[in-house]
């Protein structure tokens, strides 16, 4: 197996759960294809944020539903396939159930590693790079754990139908902001991604979070890469140990 397996594959934003139970578990159902396709030739697959639209654990529960999703990645993960899961806007509040039961490896930061010949910074992207200072002060009030401990107070009941109102009315307020390229100049990902090469090189930076995707070569040696959603793109990204590539899943 480990002759085999020999590619990372990348993806991000599936926001399961949204806009409605109908639409999410076809999206689901696509992602657990893509994830059977992948299975045949990964190494590491790294699922890079906002894979549900929320998600709050309890002590003793967690929200309904995604079971196809969480079965696959269990069976992915006994094979000896390494997931990683990468915290989001959205779902940054999961804690150990998925590491527990599934096997999968938590990421809450930015991670750095290199594979082949090649080093790669992969994270989500919310709350990197200029500007956005009021979602930076709301994440942080979010990550307290005050703030995480008066939640899990209310009933799941009350809770996540709470949480998933203010998800919805938060969607019809930015609408497709997160879809409207911004510009090589402007766009902040990329902005980030220069600065960190100021200090150390990276070959590929790839982030999730704007729900767009876009290639963006930094300099003679650096990619900037955004694997956009799954809501509309079926975007995601294959690294074979030489070459990255952006693909569309059509299975």
């Amino acid at each position: 197996m480990a002759n085999e397996q020999s590619k990372l594959y990348f993806a991000s934003d599936f926001h399961l759960g949204a806009p409605d139970a109908k639409s999410s578990l076809e999206r689901e159902k696509r992602i657990v294809r893509w994830l059977e396709m992948a299975s045949k030739d990964a190494a590491e697959i790294y699922l890079v944020g906002d894979i549900f639209d929320f998600w709050f654990e309890y002590k003793h529960a967690v929200p309904k539903g995604f079971i196809r999703l969480q079965g696959k990645l269990a069976e992915l993960s006994d094979s000896g396939i390494k997931i990683h899961f990468f915290i989001g806007n959205h779902d940054m509040w999961m804690f150990d159930y998925f590491p527990k039961e599934l096997g999968v490896q938590m990421h809450r930061e930015p991670i750095q590693f290199t594979f082949g010949n090649k080093k790669f910074f992969v994270g989500h992207g919310d709350g990197l790079g200029p500007g956005d200072y009021g979602y930076k002060f709301i994440k942080k009030v979010f990550a307290s754990k005050v703030c995480q401990w008066l939640f899990a107070r209310l009933h799941p009941n009350f809770g996540i139908a709470v949480a998933n109102f203010w998800s919805r009315k938060s969607r019809k307020v930015n609408g497709n902001s997160d879809e409207i390229f911004l510009g090589e100049a402007y766009e902040w990902l990329a902005i980030y991604a220069k600065e960190i090469l100021q200090k150390e090189h990276f070959d590929y930076f790839i982030f999730g979070h704007r729900h767009l995707p876009m290639e963006i070569q930094l300099n003679e040696k650096s990619t900037y890469i955004n694997i956009g959603d799954w809501i509309r793109h079926n975007t995601y990204a294959v690294f074979d140990g030489e070459e990255l590539k952006m693909e569309v899943w059509e299975g």
